[in-house]
């Protein structure tokens, strides 16, 4: 216990004694004494960012990386809303988080000051765990609670702390809290009989099951009985690379993804979600899974990889699952496109990189030419909110200092949070971002074919290309990164991408690539 604190340094010391130990931060006048509070405990890492969906971002990855929540200090309401799209892919990846944010002073708030909104409700819709702290004497027992909540249920956990609670002195330290959870439910049974039943099943793994162990207990069942092995669309982590199991993702497109699952009489979810098309289309159905197709759930995201080791220990005790070889695609030649920038990556990805993917259009080819590049991390935009990429690389880069991030951004989504680059170079953090620049939203301009909003053979008119045009004026994503401090290049080939990354990965701190790419809409 300490002596005599204020609410703050209580809430920073009570997040340090508990194995929280780097803050995300965009600060305002609420938080001040929060932040005047970091000089007092030296073990808590402070990371400014310039926007809160940077800072929600860069958690977000921080715990998908070290497996361990990191802390977001927000201001007020307004800035938990410019923080909530990355807290909804958060949320989606169900990782650790400490959500922090400052309110105005108890009594102040009956006057309706101008930032004065309910930010109850707003963190209400991304938060597992959610109180507000009305005295100092129980900031420190409100904090522990939330990192043992966000520990054992792997979701977000937002605290909001009046700025008279953290000025206020009185507050005492905790260093732990017990949150009883209890253990997920899981029978066997439903999914063992299916997967006995000598009927095509498909096994979908998502959730805790896309590391190397829950894949490999996928695949050694597979083998055993027969049945395939698909992974949820956009994986939290996806452990993938030589040495490990090659499993194939299921496609972002409704009808790719029909494909398939078509003939599957059984579906095993051990981890990953019903597959439902992301979007609903005229006179198309929304549920994936064919008609005759039982569906069984093994276990949720959190758990699936221990029940599935169970279930392969029952099914298949004696298989070994097989791996993927080393390989890597021969360096191409001539201009940038799909193919050949995929193969680049392929041809140089360092050994134990983290790949954070928001490549969208431009990356479609990226997973068959990485596929036997050294064992890697995949990280992917668990739900679908954009301005993912660039704060998720901060965070991972972070929570391993050791290993290179290579971050693949399209040029539309980068717009959304380019400050990130800010926080890179100031941290001097190993990030090599690619920013694929078609100049234009190209998975709108094949969703507005797919929804029927346009004529038929006749392309969108003018207002409609112009919203999804990102010309005239066209970015200019070197001279942006460069005055962030992040040294930069622009390439329109194979061979000068090849050239830039190879640079990026020698050199430490942050780089950016800006790759010129066609567009794929004709």
């Amino acid at each position: 216990m300490l002596g005599r604190v204020n609410g703050a340094q209580a809430l920073i010391t009570t997040l340090v004694d508990n194995g929280v130990r780097v803050c995300f931060a965009n600060p305002g006048t609420s938080e001040m004494h929060f932040v005047a509070a970091l000089d007092t405990v030296p073990q808590m890492r402070g990371v400014l960012t310039l926007f809160e969906g940077v800072a929600t971002g860069a958690a977000d990855g921080y715990a998908r990386i070290s497996g361990q929540p990191a802390a977001v200090l927000l201001h007020l309401g307004p800035g938990l809303g410019n923080g909530l799209a990355n807290l909804h892919n958060a949320r989606r990846a169900h990782v650790p988080m400490v959500v922090v944010v400052g309110d105005h002073a108890t009594y102040h708030t009956k006057y309706d000051a101008p930032l004065e909104s309910d930010i109850d409700s707003v963190a209400g819709t991304v938060s597992g765990w959610l109180r507000r702290t009305l005295a100092v004497s129980e900031v420190a027992a409100d904090a522990a609670e939330a990192i043992a909540s966000t520990r054992a249920r792997k979701h977000i956990a937002t605290l909001i702390l009046p700025a008279d609670v953290s000025w206020d002195d009185g507050a005492t330290t905790l260093e732990s809290a017990v949150v009883q959870v209890d253990p997920p439910h899981v029978d066997l049974s439903e999914a063992e009989a299916a997967l006995g039943s000598g009927e095509p099943t498909v096994i979908l793994v998502g959730g805790d099951a896309t590391g190397g162990a829950g894949l490999s207990a996928a695949v050694r069942i597979s083998q055993a009985c027969g049945a395939r092995v698909l992974c949820e669309t956009f994986p939290t982590r996806l452990e993938r690379g030589a040495g490990l199991p090659a499993v194939e993702r299921l496609a972002y497109f409704a009808e790719a993804a029909v494909a398939q699952l078509a003939g599957a009489r059984h579906l095993v979810l051990a981890g990953a979600p019903h597959p439902v098309s992301f979007f609903a289309y005229p006179g198309k159905a929304s549920d994936l899974v064919p008609e005759d197709c039982a569906v069984h759930a093994l276990a949720g995201p959190v758990g699936a990889a221990a029940a599935i080791e169970v279930l392969a220990d029952r099914i298949a005790p004696s298989e070994i699952a097989a791996t993927a070889e080393p390989a890597r695609p021969a360096l191409p030649h001539g201009p940038l496109t799909v193919a050949t920038s995929a193969d680049v990556i392929g041809a140089l990805l360092p050994e134990r990189a983290i790949v954070v993917d928001e490549s969208n259009t431009s990356g479609v080819l990226l997973p068959q030419a990485t596929a036997g590049t050294p064992a890697h991390d995949w990280l992917t935009l668990t739900g679908g909110a954009i301005g993912f990429a660039l704060p998720v690389s901060v965070g991972a880069a972070i929570a391993a200092p050791d290993r290179p991030v290579l971050c693949l951004e399209s040029d539309g989504s980068a717009m959304y949070t380019i400050s990130a680059l800010w926080t890179q170079a100031r941290e001097r953090l190993d990030i090599t971002t690619v920013v694929y620049a078609n100049r234009a939203y190209d998975i709108l301009r094949i969703e507005l074919q797919r929804v029927g909003a346009e004529a038929a053979g006749s392309g969108p008119g003018p207002k409609a290309e112009s919203l999804l045009d990102l010309t005239s004026p066209t970015m200019d994503y070197v001279q942006i990164a460069k005055g962030m401090g992040v040294p930069a290049r622009r390439v329109g080939t194979a061979e000068e991408l090849a050239d830039a990354l190879q640079w990026a990965f020698d050199e430490p701190g942050p780089h950016l690539i800006e790759a010129v790419m066609p567009s794929m809409v004709v």
